[in-house]
């Protein structure tokens, strides 16, 4: 027998193909995880740490199977599963999970969690999924307001929990310089002191970064780092006097306007340090992305921005690397391995080459920074109040005339921190919101409708609290869930 009704089993993102069967999958409770590869085991590790966590079962890594287990398979000739997609099996006889790639695995695992009770038990269900998109993505602004390694390391957690995959780490603004540059020291110990508001400052020692990159690998989550440039630039200038026309460092800034700063390339020193940053970011980035920013750099000269992110998109490729940036990019010509993202101005980013493909983090859509609901203590307003429904109920593909799921990269939802200064106001803002746009990123979109996902998503807030995330209360939920 086949039961349709996923709200009996709320997951979040809902997946493609769902079958719940009768019965149940009783896993005892010293229940064995067996791997068939070493890639898979590396799985299994962390499968095995996390449903230790969040049940009373204590499961064990074992070689070979021995009666009601869970098995984790790779199978590379599952080329329609794609390199996440994953096919899990519960039956009386135990949980099977299979995958083309580790990834997908992993994927496998986030859905069987959310599925087995702290009993050990799971429904009987076969579900067969992959995602709608490939950049399923949460960006933080760092830059602000600093946050520790261990902040960002526990946003990874959150955020991998529901299969994004992207963390988008905004590290340089007029505010704040948060990565240390080792042949520009000047960067982190002048440029990182200082935050929004006059708070203190901080920056992640190359040790620190490389500590979160391996955390959030092990969690099939890749970090994009972003040096904004040639605006937002004032932290570099009142770091690096030659970077100034005069020779004379700007005092340091840690107020809230924007686009009175720029980098300028006819300056002797500014393409050796630019090279030299994105070299840096490059050697200590193992994925495939740079960001280079290039949003709204009102005080640069129409011209000299278009040589400048030529000049920053040869330089990323220089180290094997693809570049991102802001819609304003499309003022330069792109190669096609560039992504532009897309957050104010639909006809902006709709300039960008055919063979270039879009990232879409429209403002009014997925702007974390933004309050729940009218007159919320913490958040902004210029992109009005964003509650779960805003996010949730909108279609990528509509976004930008002639820009369909084939041109689309995926979705990412950024938080700026002008005004967000703890990471309990991270937490807060974020979800469960974040949420929501992971259903947007990974379901398709027939699939998806706010009534249908609301039970889901209080479920799966009310997991998150007891986990002690500080979640936001929507009345949305309220009223619906």
């Amino acid at each position: 027998m086949v039961a349709k009704d996923h709200e009996a089993h709320p997951l979040v993102p809902l997946p493609r193909h769902v079958e719940w069967h009768d019965g149940i999958c009783a896993l005892p409770s010293d229940v064995a995880v067996v791997a068939d590869q070493p890639d898979a085991a590396a799985v299994a590790t962390m499968f095995v740490m996390d449903l230790a966590t969040q049940s009373g079962i204590r499961p064990h890594l074992a070689a070979e199977p021995r009666g009601i287990d869970v098995t984790l398979q790779l199978h590379a000739h599952r080329a329609d599963l794609g390199t996440e997609g994953y096919e899990l099996f519960a039956a009386a006889d135990g949980l099977g999970l299979v995958a083309a790639t580790p990834h997908g695995l992993w994927n496998a695992t986030r859905t069987a969690l959310q599925l087995i009770h702290v009993d050990g038990t799971l429904p009987a269900a076969h579900i067969l999924d992959m995602p709608r998109f490939e950049w399923r993505g949460a960006m933080l602004d760092v830059a602000r307001h600093p946050f520790t390694a261990g902040d960002v390391c526990r946003f990874v957690d959150l955020i991998a929990r529901h299969k994004l995959n992207r963390l988008h780490l905004h590290l340089t603004d007029d505010q704040g310089w948060r990565l240390e540059i080792p042949d520009w020291p000047a960067l982190s110990l002048v440029g990182g002191s200082t935050a929004t508001g006059g708070d203190p400052g901080g920056w992640f020692t190359l040790s620190d970064w490389a500590h979160i990159v391996a955390y959030a690998s092990d969690r099939f989550v890749s970090i994009v780092p972003e040096v904004d440039m040639p605006g937002h630039t004032n932290a570099a200038l009142a770091s690096v006097p030659n970077l100034n026309p005069d020779g004379v460092a700007p005092p340091l800034y840690t107020g809230k306007e924007v686009g009175f700063s720029s980098l300028r390339l006819d300056l002797p020193l500014t393409r050796r340090f630019v090279s030299d940053v994105v070299a840096t970011l490059a050697a200590v980035t193992p994925g495939e992305y740079l960001h280079i920013g290039g949003d709204e750099a009102h005080s640069t000269d129409p011209d000299a921005y278009v040589e400048f992110i030529t000049f920053l998109q040869m330089e990323v490729e220089r180290h094997g690397k693809s570049m991102v940036g802001w819609e304003e990019i499309t003022a330069a010509p792109l190669n096609r391995h560039s992504l532009v993202q897309h957050w104010l101005r639909p006809e902006t980013a709709a300039k960008a080459p055919r063979a270039c493909r879009i990232i879409m983090s429209p403002a009014r859509h997925t702007y974390l920074d933004m309050q729940h609901a009218e007159g919320d203590p913490i958040g902004r307003r210029w992109a009005g109040a964003i509650d779960l429904p805003t996010i949730h109920d909108w279609d990528p593909a509509t976004q930008i005339p002639d820009v369909d799921d084939h041109r689309i990269a995926g979705v990412e939802a950024p938080l700026w921190t002008e005004k967000v200064r703890t990471f309990e106001q991270v937490q807060t803002l974020c979800f469960p919101r974040l949420l929501c746009l992971a259903e947007v990123g990974w379901t398709q979109q027939a699939q998806r409708s706010w009534p249908s996902f609301a039970p889901r998503l209080a479920a799966a807030t009310e997991r998150l609290a007891a986990d002690g995330v500080p979640v936001y209360r929507s009345a949305s939920l309220a009223s619906d869930g």
